[in-house]
């Protein structure tokens, strides 16, 4: 018998892409449990199985940088509870260091949906009720019909896990002009914000050789991360959704100060925030 559970739960993360560098990006995970009817007519536990799996996507990959473990292009150490690593892509590299709890390391040559989700039911096999057969676990992308951005931050005064230095989202932006859809600004916002990281600038503790290295340090420990500067995109502010569509909406005010304007940036799925200028 299958059981199915559609959108359980979506993810926020970065990943090493090989072309792209550090990518932020979001999942919607779905799952199919294959198994025996038991005395009461159900294989499992609908509540039990899908309060395991949302915790364990939440706690495992949620707010990481996941990394490829068996990719040629990565140098990685691990000291204790802390992890560095140095990642090529093209002709560019990145270096970041952090708590291990900042990273997923998943055991596969490069990060794609179907690579992910072996690892995890991997991770998960132990976990689940034995009377379960099999796991199947599935990632998929939120449909935009319009303009999206991937990007990656880190917000040091976050309590929780978003302080972790890399961890992304894939993320759509709308923006009206005078309360008229303004497609070709998004299109252009979209394009600026291609693949990047929004850094804040006084995190900023280095910036030689068209490279900028950002340091803080949190409740959970030192984190650092030094990338190409033509990956990273500088505001004044911290990087929190609110603050990014402030910034937005504030460049365009200059672009456009007789006009009315509306900013709603998203962070990931069906949530974000809406600014007016």
């Amino acid at each position: 018998m299958h059981l199915f559970v559609d959108n359980l739960i979506n993810i926020d993360f970065s990943f090493l892409h090989p072309e792209r560098g550090l990518l932020g990006e979001t999942w919607l995970a779905s799952t199919e449990l294959i198994g025996d009817l038991d005395d009461q007519g159900m294989v499992c536990d609908f509540g039990i199985v899908k309060k395991t799996l949302r915790e364990w996507l939440d706690d495992e990959i949620d707010h990481r940088l996941l990394v490829p473990t068996q990719s040629p292009l990565l140098e990685l150490h691990r000291n204790g509870d802390r992890i560095s690593l140095a990642w090529t892509f093209g002709d560019h590299k990145l270096q970041c260091s952090g708590p291990a709890d900042a990273f997923a390391l998943v055991e596969a040559e490069e990060i794609t949906p179907a690579q992910v989700a072996d690892w995890c039911k991997q991770q998960l096999q132990t976990l689940l009720p034995a009377t379960l057969d099999s796991l199947q676990l599935g990632f998929d992308t939120e449909f935009i019909a319009g303009d999206y951005y991937h990007y990656s931050h880190g917000l040091k005064k976050h309590d929780g896990n978003c302080q972790r230095i890399a961890h992304g989202h894939r993320s759509q932006i709308h923006i009206w002009r005078n309360d008229i859809p303004a497609p070709e600004l998004e299109a252009q916002w979209a394009q600026q914000f291609c693949d990047i990281y929004i850094g804040t600038r006084e995190d900023v503790v280095q910036h030689d050789d068209n490279q900028l290295r950002f340091a803080y340090t949190t409740s959970q420990g030192a984190f650092e991360l030094c990338l190409p500067e033509h990956c990273c995109y500088l505001i004044d502010s911290d990087s929190t959704v609110e603050l990014i569509a402030t910034h937005i909406a504030d460049q365009l005010k200059q672009q456009f100060p007789a006009d009315r304007l509306k900013v709603k940036a998203f962070e990931g799925m069906g949530k974000g925030a809406l600014v007016l200028r």
